[in-house]
């Protein structure tokens, strides 16, 4: 065998959008076909797209899938390509990669491991392939295997680990190296969460190492369909080394990745570095074979495409900026919404989901350059004027300050720096006439006046909710989205106003706790992302106390006041939400952790959050779509499912209660 040259692409899909998807498929192969790559791995579901969750059931998407594969097959004429699609036999769905050659359908590859945990629901509409196992599928006359598959493609074998499979302790792998795979394509829809890169590039390292092969590694790109961002990681290894990894985050319609292999060093390899004997039957069903050619090829050297800022000490932050940058960036432009508004306050939450907007226009300029940027929103009619990044982050965002009473300089002067900052359109209506007109209706109808010693909580709720309609106004004046501001921590214990800082129709930061948004604020402000610039008007935010300014200056209202510190209220989440602990359990939990704060106080802050956790279930049902970032969210439509209506763990905080008394 002579050296090859094999590609992984990443794509920006769209669930449903059949012409696009083909579009951005095909311009990905005649790239391939440029760089003389032969062998091309695209993602899972790259076809239909992978978020098409119910739709995935439907015999009409089944059957658009395999006409688009059809359409799709005279590209292929010089190449072998998997495209992933769904497919029916009999009575089930399953999930497949169909392996293309010479304007050929070999075979369809089934998915045997489904993804059912955290934001997947793959069970739902697909089985699982059994081990071992080939079928039939009769399609427009022909007699196509499906199910456990290798091919072999002028003598090079490709086998197929799909996403998950090669997430479980049984991978597919160690079967397929025993059939004497010489690549293994792992095509997947592996979404986003902090850190995450690493964990893949540990098993497509160790699983190329330990089977003997190559692994080709393609991801999908960008936010597919609302809530799961993809970072579009390709990666090639052989032998457990790195041959290329290409860019993430990227703000293109795809990556291409390649590196050549040398497949008679890797079967040399191979014969000492695995402990099996081979199958020797080269009359197996399960293997496909055809006749393929491969051109001659110059030497290449290792190429890593992957940016600086991957290796830097600041990971979280970056990952953070650049994940809801992308997913912003898709969210705004597959919507068709022609802007973003955010009701800014001056405080850390909507400072945050203003300056990742303004990272959005500075991270897609510099890649794609201003006028690519602009071109990718064309029908933003008001973009096309701008001449830099400022203006084009004028004519995408307006943050609005919206001030009663009890609202202070300090917090307007902090909102109108950072919007002036990074560019942004900035105005402020004064709403404090909206709040005393519905108070005073509520006061003629109780026939008193309201107080704040006994009314506390409708009057502040009523100053966030005025705050919504003009905020809503503003983004249907200008076909804009309205992002709302709350967060995890929040979120957790219902602290915020439904119809007031909820109102929005994507909620970028959703799924991060309050404490590490100050953190990322504060190197937003001091450091920022590798090759932009800080932020330093942000300081007039980093050095406030989280106050939503709700009541009287003479209360000295604080978020923490209000609920609890908050890094307590986090551990207090983590070991709730995520660990399923019960209220005693927390309490064991964090008791030395928290150990400087009274064992009453800290009992009845964990009591605290039970409480409000169960009550306020409702409101989480109803917060706008947010990112999935960390793989402990609590969106109850993708992650962390819990009962509207529930005892409320009365049992369970009377336990701790008697607990901690019996302590004393």
């Amino acid at each position: 065998m002579k050296p090859i040259r094999v590609g992984a692409a990443s794509l920006n899909q769209v669930p449903l959008d059949w012409e696009g998807n083909a579009r951005r498929i095909l311009a990905v192969i005649e790239q391939a076909r440029q760089q003389d790559i032969r062998l091309l791995c695209l993602p899972e579901m790259c076809i239909c797209g992978y978020g098409c969750e119910d739709a995935f059931l439907s015999r009409g998407v089944q059957q658009t899938s395999l006409e688009v594969l059809r359409e799709l097959l005279p590209y292929t004429e010089d190449l072998v390509v998997s495209f992933g699609l769904p497919i029916q036999l009999r009575n089930a769905v399953f999930n497949t990669m169909a392996l293309v050659a010479r304007g050929e359908i070999l075979g369809f590859s089934a998915k045997r491991h489904l993804a059912g945990d955290g934001i997947h629901y793959e069970p739902r509409w697909f089985k699982s392939w059994p081990t071992g196992r080939v079928a039939h599928l009769e399609w427009e006359g022909q007699h196509l295997p499906v199910g456990d598959l290798l091919f072999d493609c002028g003598g090079v074998r490709i086998g197929f680990e799909i996403c998950e499979d090669a997430w479980v302790a049984d991978r597919p792998g160690s079967r397929l190296a025993q059939k004497g795979a010489d690549l293994i394509f792992n095509p997947s829809a592996s979404h986003f969460a902090f850190e995450k890169s690493a964990t893949r590039a540990h098993y497509i390292l160790d699983g190329s190492r330990a089977f003997g092969t190559g692994f080709v590694f393609a991801n999908l790109l960008g936010n597919e369909s609302g809530r799961a961002i993809y970072d579009g990681d390709t990666m090639i290894a052989h032998l457990g080394r790195t041959l290329a990894r290409g860019e993430r985050f990227s703000f293109g319609d795809s990556v291409l990745t390649s590196a050549v292999l040398d497949v008679d060093l890797g079967r040399l390899k191979q014969s000492r570095m695995v402990s099996f004997t081979p199958d020797l039957d080269d009359n197996s069903p399960d293997v496909v074979r055809i006749d393929f050619e491969y051109p001659d090829l110059p030497p290449q050297k290792t190429k890593d495409s992957s940016s600086d800022w991957e290796t830097g000490k600041h990971l979280k932050e970056e990952e953070f900026a650049r994940a809801v940058a992308l997913g912003l960036f898709d969210y705004l432009r597959k919507s068709h919404s022609r802007g973003f508004v955010v009701s800014i306050s001056g405080g850390a939450d909507s400072a945050a989901v203003s300056c990742l907007v303004g990272l959005m226009v500075r991270f897609a300029t510099k890649e794609l350059g201003l006028e690519e940027f602009k071109k990718k929103l064309s029908y933003i009619e008001s973009l096309q004027h701008a001449t830099n990044e400022a203006e084009a982050t004028g004519a995408l965002l307006t943050c609005v300050y919206q001030g009663t009473r009890h609202s202070s300089d300090t917090t307007y002067n902090a909102a109108k720096g950072v919007a002036e900052a990074i560019g942004a359109r900035f105005a402020r209506f004064d709403v404090d006439g909206l709040v005393r007109e519905y108070t005073q209706l509520a006061e003629n109808l109780e026939g008193r006046e309201l107080t704040w010693e006994r009314d506390d909580l409708a009057l502040q709720n009523i100053q966030a909710r005025v705050r919504g309609p003009g905020a809503w106004m503003l983004a249907n004046l200008h076909g804009a989205l309205l992002l709302a501001t709350s967060n995890r921590s929040e979120a957790a214990v219902g602290y915020a106003t439904m119809d007031g800082d909820t109102c929005g129709g994507l909620s970028p930061i959703a799924g991060i706790d309050k404490n590490y948004l100050r953190r990322w604020l504060v190197w937003l402000e001091q450091e920022g992302p590798e090759g932009l610039e800080a932020l330093p008007a942000l300081e007039a935010v980093t050095k406030q106390a989280p106050t939503a300014e709700l009541k009287p200056k003479e209360f000295e209202q604080t978020d923490e006041g209000d609920l609890m510190p908050y890094d307590l209220l986090d551990a207090i989440e983590r070991a709730a939400i995520r660990d399923k602990m019960m209220p005693l359990e927390v309490f064991r939990a964090l008791r030395g952790e928290f150990h400087a704060i009274e064992a009453e106080r800290l009992a009845a802050w964990i009591e605290r959050f039970f409480t409000l956790w169960c009550r306020n279930q409702w409101k989480r049902e109803r917060y706008a779509p947010g990112f999935h970032l960390d793989d402990e969210n609590l969106d109850p439509k993708t992650w962390c499912r819990f009962p509207i209506l529930s005892g409320g763990f009365q049992r369970e905080l009377k336990a701790l209660r008697a607990f901690v008394s019996k302590e004393d």
